[in-house]
């Protein structure tokens, strides 16, 4: 894989602690943001997509569907590591999947005027001169396409699916779907050949009204469909008639997270939870993996394996979801529907082992299985995606696996959709950076958002989580000497011996007695306070510091952001500027725990960019210094400032508040920003953790956000001796 120069200090220390010769893993490469295919002149701030993605036959070209610009976006990997633009191409209605063969490319477009009245065409795509050349009508509002190996017919699931918002989206709503075989002659479509096959009487579940949602064809010709709502499954033989048909079926999960609730449980149970299949892949001649979204009652949080005579040779139950918990990107606040909802599934043989890739919607995060015994697949990885992944495509050919991410989420400051190549190569996993894998029970985790070190033991670190988990404010302890990094317990911070209440906490420092200081931001429009608790070591609360009125007289919304101790006092950054602080000033809090007398001092913002805002994230001391992060609220293109200073201790000294503060000199120690882009995908918004173990070395950690609007990534990473 290829690093950033600026990045290769981190990715080499990972290298550096693995075998010379490890096995071949995937690690992302390239991302590829969809707004990069517009053309000069056009509003580039409208919302893009990436859903469905394929490859050209000589796995050069990337073609996905982009529903909300109405077009096909078109991508040269021919150097995979810099993908390029090749454009986008208007499709004269809503894109839903499209499949290049030879150097055409077939898209599948919903032209419908409602859920009642509906229609669509297959449309042909010169790739060449970017041109339509050919329309074919299909009769109903078309979902997936898939290509038989040969090229010698495109398979088509006509959903014409249900209205939502009409009757709670219950079932049955007409009109009822279909699949359509259409016949390729010489490379192009043969209209006047369409085949309707009717698929209503088939599932026990709403028959006269069949959802078609994902079809694939294996080397024989057979058309493997999954119904969704309908909760079946279809074979269509290699003469378009229906060959066989059976239930989905159910599953009874246990250890699963059933509550949104603000704290990660997984002792839950579901029993008879319908698997609700959406993607399929033939994973030979007999077997098929289906991804169990979801969407109308059901949705397992699992994929499964079936022959093609029914039977279930494997199902994942809670395993993968709970893997994923794993490595932070659990999504809390899916708890209650369908957790990680597994959604697309692909399958290839890279080398000589067949693999099987599954794709988490929720959890933006794709597992990579050996699927050599399809009665026991082994997970291999847990690759990052972007928000959402929708679809993927390998390519064997090439070492390649490509993944369409269609949440756009620029509207509220954040991420475009992206697409995101993988390359399998000798050498370690660069993901995750942290996780809990290997604890005795599971520890699910996320949005890291302070950190300190143990003042003994080096490579000892603590972590917290903030407001996302707010019934269940937790303490990490975790082993930085592991390679990834590993959170060995988590100990939830208590009052009166439940969970403790209106916390927020983003900053942790070591007393040296075994117990912590702990900041917590606060949020008075949400009645959480401003304030500075000491636990001990079993996360007890024994002290609880509120803030004085002349501070609470000017807050706002953004307070404390880190805490570290110097002798008696204890130093808290507050993230912004307050209403009595001048603009591009915010403080740096001191509180004496001996006198219990508040001070400050003030501390010189960058400058930010436009429409951005700056502000302080963490503080820590060593030695003579107190080092501090200042960062952007910027994410991924627009990410500008993501920075650590250090200011020399003699100059904190603070001043009485209400009067005027001393400003403080700031020196730069390192700019973050290119060690964000050591795993090639589009840089994080939230460095919010940084501390120096007992031997000298800095740590950094990203805030994933709960997984909410957000990739899951965390980045976790060692910037070597500070000096």
């Amino acid at each position: 894989m290829r690093f950033p120069i600026s990045g290769l200090t981190s990715a080499l220390a990972i290298c550096a602690a693995l075998p010379a010769l490890a096995e071949p893993n995937f690690n992302r490469i390239a991302s590829f943001a969809t707004p990069l295919n517009m053309a000069a002149g056009e509003d580039q701030s409208r919302a893009s997509s990436a859903e469905i993605i394929s490859a050209s036959e000589d796995g050069m070209t990337l073609v996905y569907t982009d529903s909300p610009l109405g077009v096909i976006g078109l991508i040269d990997i021919t150097d995979p590591a810099a993908p390029k633009p090749l454009g986008n191409i208007a499709m004269g209605g809503e894109p839903t999947t499209a499949k290049i063969i030879g150097g055409t490319a077939f898209a599948a477009v919903n032209t419908s005027k409602d859920y009642v009245n509906t229609s669509g065409k297959l449309v042909s795509v010169d790739l060449a001169t970017k041109a339509v050349v050919a329309e074919c009508e299909l009769g109903g509002q078309p979902d997936s396409v898939a290509a038989a190996k040969d090229g010698s017919f495109l398979a088509i699931a006509i959903e014409n699916e249900r209205d939502e918002d009409l009757n709670d989206g219950d079932l049955p709503q007409m009109p009822a779907g279909f699949v359509v075989k259409l016949p390729l002659k010489d490379g192009a479509v043969d209209c006047a050949g369409l085949q309707k096959i009717d698929m209503t009487g088939l599932a026990e579940l709403y028959g006269d009204d069949p959802e078609p949602e994902f079809v694939d064809i294996n080397a024989a010709g057979e058309i493997v469909l999954t119904m969704q709502e309908n909760n079946e499954i279809v074979l269509i033989g290699a003469d378009g008639k229906v060959s066989g048909h059976f239930s989905a079926g159910a599953v009874d999960l246990d250890g699963i997270d059933t509550k949104r609730d603000g704290k990660m449980d997984f002792t839950g149970k579901r029993e008879g939870a319908l698997r609700e299949p959406d993607g399929v892949k033939w994973v030979d001649g007999d077997h098929f993996a289906v991804a169990n979204e979801g969407d109308y009652k059901g949705g397992s949080r699992s994929w499964t394996i079936f022959n093609r005579d029914g039977s279930v040779v494997y199902e994942s139950g809670a395993s993968l979801e709970r893997a994923i918990a794993e490595i932070g990107h659990y999504p809390e606040h899916r708890s209650k529907t369908k957790g990680v909802e597994l959604e697309s599934v692909e399958v290839a043989t890279f080398g000589e082992v067949p693999m099987a890739f599954v794709a988490s919607e929720r959890g933006s995060v794709i597992g990579v299985y050996d699927v050599t015994d399809p009665k026991a697949p082994v997970l291999k990885q847990l690759l990052p995606s972007g928000v959402s992944p929708e679809g993927m495509v390998a390519i064997p050919q090439r070492n390649l696996l490509v993944s369409a991410n269609e949440v756009d989420l620029r509207e509220d400051g954040l991420a475009p959709a992206h697409v995101m190549i993988y390359q399998l190569a000798e050498g370690p996993a660069a993901y995750p950076m942290i996780t809990s894998a290997g604890s005795e029970e599971l520890i699910g985790w996320g949005a890291l958002s302070g950190l300190a070190a143990d003042p003994k033991e080096a490579g000892k670190l603590y972590a917290v989580s903030d407001s996302v988990y707010a019934a269940a404010p937790t303490i990490f302890s975790i082993d930085a000497t592991q390679t990834p990094a590993k959170i060995t317990s988590a100990m939830v911070v208590t009052r009166g011996g439940d969970a403790a209440q209106k916390l927020d906490l983003e900053g942790i420092a070591a007393d040296g007695e075994g117990g912590f200081w702990l900041a917590s931001e606060g949020r008075s429009d949400k009645l959480v306070p401003h304030a500075i608790y000491h636990v001990d070591a079993e996360g007890a609360i024994d002290q609880e510091i509120g803030l004085p009125e002349a501070l609470l007289a000017n807050e706002t919304r953004y307070g404390f952001e880190g805490i570290t101790v110097v002798g008696d006092t204890l130093w808290m950054p507050v993230q912004r500027e307050w209403k009595d602080d001048p603009k591009g000033m915010v403080k740096l809090l001191a509180y004496n725990t001996k006198d219990e007398t508040w001070g400050a001092v003030h501390y010189p913002l960058d400058a930010p960019a436009e429409g951005a805002w700056m502000g302080l994230s963490e503080i820590t001391v060593k030695g003579d210094w107190a080092y501090i992060i200042e960062r952007d609220n910027q994410i991924a293109d627009k990410a500008v400032t993501k920075k650590l200073y250090r200011v020399a201790l003699g100059d904190l000294a603070p001043a009485e508040l209400g009067g005027t503060l001393p400003v403080v000199k700031k020196e730069l120690v390192r700019d973050l920003l290119p060690d964000l882009g050591v795993l090639n995908g589009y840089n994080v918004d939230k460095i919010e953790g940084f501390a120096i173990d007992a031997a000298g070395s800095g740590f950094v950690v990203t805030d994933n956000d709960g997984v909410d609007d957000s990739s899951g990534e965390t980045l976790f990473w060692s910037i070597g001796a500070m000096k």
